[in-house]
């Protein structure tokens, strides 16, 4: 195990970008306690809990489009695609279901609660945080307000087995907030934010524990791979970058005010530009410039500009 430490050496530096999430606060986008999403075309995609649901946003922090209100309340989402086809998997926290959208919001399926896990009397205690697959098409599901447990499900979404369990020993997960897939080691790993925990945490994709790459983390929410290097957006205060050894090599927006850690009702004239308050998902796009989603009321979305060279 390892604790996140600064590395030995030169950093990643940032800036934030006053002008693209001043253009992004004033479309007045509702609640966030959600993901974020940038597809390879460079526009950024952002859940909210409000009736504008799913805002795509272009480069330069415009609004483009909205999907229809019945996607409010998605909380993490990503691209995919099957067949050369690219659509959205989300996990539908207030709806207790997964989804797969078109990228104009089409259903294309859902998926309820597995109830033969066992975890489940009814379907509502299911409650996922983030989803995403495996190379093979397998589905992996993070049950992180519910059981806290992983779902497993085959690539034609059959239950196949649950992982994890609400403690805090070694293959256990306490509040299994958000996953991706880990693919800069010899074989693909899920990694996940241990948020109770407060570490990151590795399985096989066969559901095998492997081990905690980084600890003692602000209470870890989302994390994003761009090339070497992971950015972890941590609640209280701060997005961390790691690099491949998970070291940590930059602080994004680390708020030296702890009383607003984790805070959901600051209100806009509170902020401070470019000093988070409580980071909910992250993603980059293709220069490695890194978007971030803050648990708030009011909706807060912000860009940091990339100054490093993190060529993946």
């Amino acid at each position: 195990m390892k604790n996140v430490r600064p590395a030995a050496g030169g950093e990643c530096r940032y800036r934030h970008d006053p002008a693209w999430s001043g253009r992004a606060l004033a479309t007045a986008p509702g609640a966030t306690h959600g993901g974020v999403a940038v597809h390879r075309d460079g526009e950024i995609y952002c859940s909210t809990d409000g009736p504008r649901s799913i805002v795509v946003f272009n480069r330069d922090g415009e609004p483009l489009r909205q999907f229809d209100p019945q996607w409010a309340g998605i909380h993490a989402l990503h691209f995919a695609a099957v067949g050369g086809e690219e659509f959205l998997l989300c996990t539908h926290l207030t709806r207790h279901r997964i989804v797969q959208l078109t990228l104009d919001g089409r259903l294309l399926w859902q998926l309820g609660a597995p109830l033969e896990s066992g975890f489940y009397q009814n379907a509502s205690e299911f409650k996922p945080t983030a989803a995403v697959f495996g190379p093979d098409g397998c589905l992996f599901v993070a049950d992180g307000y519910g059981a806290s447990v992983v779902h497993q499900f085959d690539p034609q979404r059959k239950y196949v087995q649950s992982f994890g369990g609400a403690q805090a020993g070694e293959g256990q997960l306490r509040n299994c907030h958000g996953l991706t897939l880990d693919t800069r080691g010899p074989e693909p790993l899920l990694l996940i934010c241990d948020r109770r925990n407060r570490r990151l945490v590795h399985f096989d994709l066969a559901g095998n524990f492997v081990g905690v790459p980084a600890e003692n983390l602000r209470r870890p929410c989302g994390v994003a791979i761009f090339g070497d290097h992971l950015a972890v957006a941590e609640l209280e205060g701060r997005v961390a970058i790691l690099d491949r050894h998970h070291r940590l090599v930059a602080a994004i927006g680390d708020n030296p005010d702890t009383r607003q850690w984790a805070q959901y009702e600051v209100p806009a004239a509170a902020w401070q530009p470019g000093i988070c308050i409580a980071p909910h998902a992250v993603d980059f796009d293709l220069q490695g410039n890194l978007f971030v989603s803050e648990w708030n009321a009011s909706g807060r979305l912000s860009k940091f500009a990339c100054r490093a060279d993190l060529a993946p």
